[in-house]
């Protein structure tokens, strides 16, 4: 294990090296519900079963007819109706439209449809209007062209049959699930949750439900880290808290062997009782990096063991202050996480924020900081606006529950003045 400690961009370059040599290798695949597949990473691509749209449908209420017609503001008869959900109508004829309601199949020979705000209708005739009332954004007249395709989306124009619309590898969110729903996939493949062991240490933590006494503290990290970890795409279980002793920690390890990857919190600074490094060398741990300049999380560890069927467990060792427990999960654990889970995209995603003028930073250089901030994206034509939340140190809940994301401050940044353009990280 080596004292040096690296910078969090090298860090970052360590986790990232390494999730991508497990992505490699893809994981178990289940085929599930299509409603149970939001979160859940595709394991088989979405194909489109026919033609997107099948049929070339309108998007507007009105009437569906040839460009050239309607360019030449005569009276054309309404030859027909046709509203979404009818089979398509036989072909248009020469000199007429069809009344058309919008996602209707367009007649053949129609190219263009006018929306029903726009004709003006005499009996069984309608013709484009000059002029139209209460509609200020729109300008009508006499001379107004018509072309062939306003307002019709054309049969394939989204997708053609066989076409591969959602890649292995994509996390199915809402608009995957409308999509495999389109093209009738009742069920979809997906690839198996990795198992995560969640192992927090302490003699000072008590469970939930009980009443703290003199020196204690609930547990709060297990529940976050279970939370952070099925956010990630990960099944979390959370083992029983383990003592500061080494005999503790030796059975909490072994316990945890049949993980995918294994999460410790606290006991990895370099105090008397902190002995999570020590146990983890007994089991002949490989270390990538044991420290980071960074604020909070200065104390993480990373490696990987052997678990009980001699494949290979990550591990990360994260400090025991919840904050800091929380940012080093998203920065580098949930990388390793959604690699394993089978997910293409698994590198943390940071915005671009302006901060605002009442937060100006002044800190010691050297340590990359991620601070807690109030992040405000109700701003239009602007960057949002970002501003830390005042917090008394990492161990600080009530500022945690106030933040929505952590702004970054670079290592080599003593000051960064209101107004400055900086990264910030969703929470």
């Amino acid at each position: 294990m080596s004292a040096a400690l690296l910078s969090y961009a090298e860090a970052d370059d360590v986790v990232a090296s390494f999730a991508r040599e497990l992505s490699k290798v893809r994981p178990p695949a289940e085929r599930i519900e299509l409603a149970q597949a939001q979160g859940r990473v595709l394991a088989e691509p979405i194909v489109a079963d026919q033609d997107q749209p099948p049929f070339a449908r309108s998007t507007r209420d009105g009437f569906a007819g040839r460009a050239a017609d309607f360019s030449g503001h005569a009276f054309l008869r309404v030859a027909g109706l046709t509203h979404a959900g009818e089979a398509p109508p036989g072909a248009l004829p020469q000199g007429s439209v069809w009344e058309i309601m919008t996602g209707a199949p367009v007649p053949e020979g129609a190219d263009a449809v006018v929306m029903i705000e726009h004709v003006e209708r005499d009996k069984d005739s309608v013709r484009l209007a000059d002029s139209v009332r209460n509609l200020d954004r729109v300008r009508l007249g006499a001379d107004r062209k018509i072309k062939s395709g306003d307002n019709i989306v054309a049969a394939g124009a989204q997708a053609r049959r066989g076409a591969e619309l959602v890649e292995p590898g994509v996390v199915m969110g809402t608009a995957q699930i409308a999509l495999a729903a389109a093209c009738g996939y009742a069920k979809v493949a997906v690839y198996r949750r990795p198992r995560v062991a969640i192992l927090t240490t302490g003699d000072e933590l008590v469970p939930v439900d009980r009443t703290p006494g003199p020196g204690q503290i609930r547990n709060s990290n297990a529940p976050m880290l279970a939370s952070l970890v099925a956010c990630a795409g990960g099944e979390a279980r959370v083992l029983p808290t383990a003592a500061d002793t080494s005999e503790a920690l030796d059975a909490a390890l072994q316990d945890a062997l049949d993980a995918d990857l294994l999460l410790i919190s606290g006991g990895v600074s370099a105090g008397k009782f902190d002995l999570v490094e020590p146990a983890l060398a007994r089991r002949g741990a490989k270390f990538n990096f044991t420290g980071v300049r960074m604020q909070p999380g200065k104390p993480l560890v990373f490696g990987d063991t052997l678990r009980a069927d001699r494949a290979s467990l990550p591990f990360f060792g994260l400090p025991g202050n919840p904050i800091s427990s929380a940012a080093t999960f998203l920065l580098f654990a949930a990388q390793v996480l959604k690699a394993l889970a089978g997910c293409s995209d698994f590198r943390p995603r940071f915005l671009a924020a302006e901060l605002a003028r009442d937060t100006d930073h002044k800190g010691k250089p050297g340590l990359t900081r991620f601070l807690p901030a109030q992040c405000d994206f109700i701003r239009e034509k602007k960057l949002p606006q970002v501003a830390t939340v005042p917090w008394h140190g990492s161990g600080d809940l009530p500022a945690f529950a106030r933040a929505n994301c952590f702004v970054v401050i670079p290592e080599d940044e003593a000051t960064l003045d209101a107004g400055t353009t900086v990264r910030i990280l969703m929470i």
